[in-house]
Formats: C-alpha cells, structure tokens, sequence
C-alpha cells in the first residue's frame, strides 16, 4: 500500500509564486506520510500570453523550479512526479515537459507531451499548442516507484487510448495524467475518460489537475482524482477554488484483482488492416 498526495493548482503567471507553492505542497505531503506527490500540467507558469510567458521560459538545466522541487523531494525524501514544465525545446518552440524525481532527488524520467491541444470550442475558447510547442515522440516508464511501474502522459493525451494501451501493453501499474483542462471539456468528459482509461488497462490512474480561476484569466476544471483499476474513483478533489493538498492510498495488488477478474490485456489481438 503507496500513500500518495496530489497537488491541485491554481498556478498563475509568476514562476517565483509557483515554486513557493510547489515547495510548500512537496513539504506537506511529505509530513502526510506521502511516497510520493503528483502536481498538475504546467506547474511551473500557467499564461496564456506567450509574449509575456516566454521571458520565463528557459532550458532544462536552467529552470529554477525543477530544481526548487528535485531540492524538495530530497529534502522531503519523496517522489515526486512534477506533472509539467514549460521549457525551450531548442529549436524556438518549447517542450511541455514532465518529471519523475526521487527522493534523493535525481531525475528518474522525462516525457514531453505527444499529443497537441488544438481545438475551437462552442464558448469561442481557441486553443493552438502547436503555434508554441514542439510535441513530444518518446513513450516513457519509470520503474521501482511508489506505485509500481509509472507511465507517463499530459493532459489531451488523454483522449488517445493507444498511447494508454501501449503503456499498459510495457508493463504499467499505475498511468499519470497531469492536466489543466478547460471547464467544458472538462464537465463533459474528464471524470468519463479518466475511469475508461483506467478500465481500458486495468491499472491505477493518477490525474493532478489545474483548478479554478487563473491569473491570465482562463478557468481550468480541477476535480484531481486518483481511479482504481475497475474504475472507482478512490479520491476527487472536486471544483478548483483555492490550491490544496489532498492524500489517496493506492494497492497494487488491486492490479491482479481486477485484471484475473477480466484479463482483457491477455485477450488483446492484433487489429486486421482494412
């Protein structure tokens, strides 16, 4: 049994904000009792102004607040998947980056988000990932974690099962999905995806979300939650007001259960071409 803490944010446009809250949700959860702490997509900078985001925005090695947080897992000697991090990608576009680091604080994975959120939606939010971000093409587990074998993904990753399935398919235990999803998208289908996925593969998904009013003045839906592997939601964090801390305890041997109940990744065939 892993006891696990989710950080649901409300990060703003002020990178220095961000990290203190990072630090402070890294020192509770670990006072909690927590293995390890999950934080949402973008925990670093959340702006939507991209002029503006850009003066924050630097490499890897550089980046204040992934180094503010591998400082607090070592110091907190935990886990922690830091769901994402804008960073320069090296060729004039970013990278949506996450990261698992240990408790002594070394990075154990990394994973830019694969798929690209670009979308009109029937509220006149337009959303172009793309125009900024260069996508990711690298699947990546973590292994000997909390929670067994991590799989990693980001956000809109979500509505792509074969990513999940591949995932499964190399041995995942438990899948995480950081995310700021938008309020309407995210009442229509967050909860519904989150449990297919997890019912899909038969594993543990971990989902730490963005929540509430942010200062460039987007809303993100919150609702951090931790699915079992037959799909029953162990924790929701409900509606984003304020940032908080919020504790789940995850079983693996759930895993076995569910999967000698229905072995539906034992029973998976190769799909004819048509």
């Amino acid at each position: 049994m892993a006891r696990v803490a989710l950080y649901q944010a409300q990060t703003g446009i002020d990178p220095a904000a961000n990290r203190t809250g990072l630090v402070a949700a890294a020192r509770d959860a670990a006072a909690g009792g927590a293995a390890m702490l999950f934080t949402p997509e973008m925990s670093g900078l959340l702006d939507a102004n991209r002029d503006r985001a850009r003066g924050h925005v630097v490499a890897e090695q550089d980046d204040p607040t992934l180094a503010a947080v591998r400082e607090a897992a070592a110091r907190g000697g935990l886990w922690i998947h830091l769901g994402s991090l804008a960073l320069q990608a090296g060729d004039g576009r970013f990278a949506n980056r996450g990261f698992v680091i240990d408790p002594a604080g070394e990075i154990r994975g990394r994973y830019d988000k694969i798929h690209l959120f670009d979308v009109d939606l029937p509220t006149g939010e337009r959303w172009r990932e793309s125009a900024a971000y260069r996508p990711g093409e690298a699947v990546t587990l973590v292994e000997d974690t909390p929670v067994g074998t991590l799989g990693l993904t980001i956000c809109y990753d979500l509505r792509f099962p074969a990513l999940f399935a591949r995932l499964a398919e190399a041995g995942a235990d438990t899948i995480a999905v950081p995310a700021a999803f938008t309020v309407p998208t995210g009442k229509a289908h967050w909860h519904i995806l989150l449990r297919a996925r997890a019912i899909e593969a038969g594993l543990f998904v971990i989902a730490a979300a963005q929540g509430g009013r942010h200062q460039d003045d987007r809303a993100t839906y919150g609702h951090s939650l931790v699915i079992d592997p037959w799909g029953e939601p162990l924790l929701d964090m409900g509606p984003g007001d304020t940032p908080r801390l919020a504790f789940a305890e995850v079983d693996l041997a759930r895993i076995a259960e569910v999967r000698a109940r229905v072995p539906a990744l034992e029973h998976r065939r190769p799909i004819p071409a048509i």
